[in-house]
């Protein structure tokens, strides 16, 4: 496994062994919160997690054209309303499932389209894994981010007929999803802000992921808020403050986006502090976090 994975999967343990994981309480679990959960996640908190009604939104499992390609989403919406902003919802490594969907409703209630793609559904079903380390070697390792980049160029476009403003494009992402929400604001001039969750910053390239946000700061296209935890093991906060550094660069030489770009790195915090279904979820960070997200989506949306 190359270091990008293993900084990753160290992350999501908080631990220094992401070899395994107990794969225990997953069906009870799926029964009860109808959108399956990834083994991997555990240990879980189902008792904590937050539900958000579904009353006055469109919601549920869309399927989104990808050039043939039928790939599932799940999306909220308020209801009857038209020329909404749209944001993107993008995951961690254990696809859309329940969690991802209630993230979706949260800003649906705050009036937005929210679209959550599964990103890694042709190299393989995440939920089906007990194991972080055979999942990121056996499917996410396995994802390019040029074709990430191209599926959520159609869920722009799905979203254009589906009463979205392809000119108000928001973005947000948890870790595996916050670097890939940084790609996406350097890549898509229709962004125009984007909210990053301990996403990582830089790591080793690949044909599958040939650069990482710090190389294209100066690419920036819409203003990112980028929330870490200054515990997260695998972005430490000198990774974070070197990004704060070349986007201060990219700042100096006329990047609009980059100047106006913002981190919050809350002490005490480990990774996946706003997974209100794990152990790592910290209610204070979490919920000041989606106040500044919310926040920043209505500033720049």
């Amino acid at each position: 496994m190359n270091s990008n994975l293993i900084q990753d999967s160290q992350a999501l343990l908080n631990s220094t062994d992401a070899s395994t994981i107990a794969p225990t309480r997953r069906l009870a679990l799926q029964t009860a919160l109808g959108l399956g959960y990834a083994a991997a996640a555990m240990p879980l908190m189902a008792q904590t997690a937050i539900k958000t009604s579904s009353e006055g939104l469109v919601t549920g499992e869309v399927v989104i054209d990808v050039n043939g390609f039928k790939m599932p989403a799940y999306r909220s919406a308020p209801a009857g309303k038209t020329n909404l902003p749209v944001v993107l919802v993008i995951s961690e490594i254990f696809g859309v499932h329940e969690y991802i969907a209630d993230v979706t409703r949260r800003l649906a209630k705050e009036g937005y389209l929210a679209i959550a793609p599964e990103l890694f559904i042709r190299q393989g079903d995440a939920s089906s894994y007990g194991e972080i380390a055979k999942l990121q070697a056996e499917v996410i390792a396995k994802v390019p981010d040029a074709q990430v980049m191209g599926d959520l160029d159609a869920c722009v476009a799905w979203a254009g007929g589906q009463g979205g403003n392809t000119q108000r494009i928001g973005i947000t992402g948890f870790c595996w999803g916050g670097r890939i929400t940084w790609l996406y604001a350097q890549r898509n001039p229709s962004v125009k802000a984007g909210v990053a969750w301990y996403g990582r910053l830089e790591g080793q390239t690949s044909p599958i992921n040939p650069s990482h946000p710090i190389e294209q700061a100066t690419q920036l296209k819409a203003p990112v808020l980028g929330l870490y935890g200054a515990a997260d093991t695998g972005i430490p906060v000198a990774s974070v403050d070197r990004m704060k550094a070349a986007l201060a660069q990219a700042g100096a030489q006329g990047n609009a986006a980059a100047k106006a770009s913002d981190f919050v790195v809350y002490p005490d915090t480990p990774h996946a502090f706003h997974a209100d279904y794990r152990a790592s979820y910290r209610a204070g960070p979490a919920t000041d976090g989606w106040q500044r997200a919310v926040a920043w989506f209505a500033k720049n949306l």
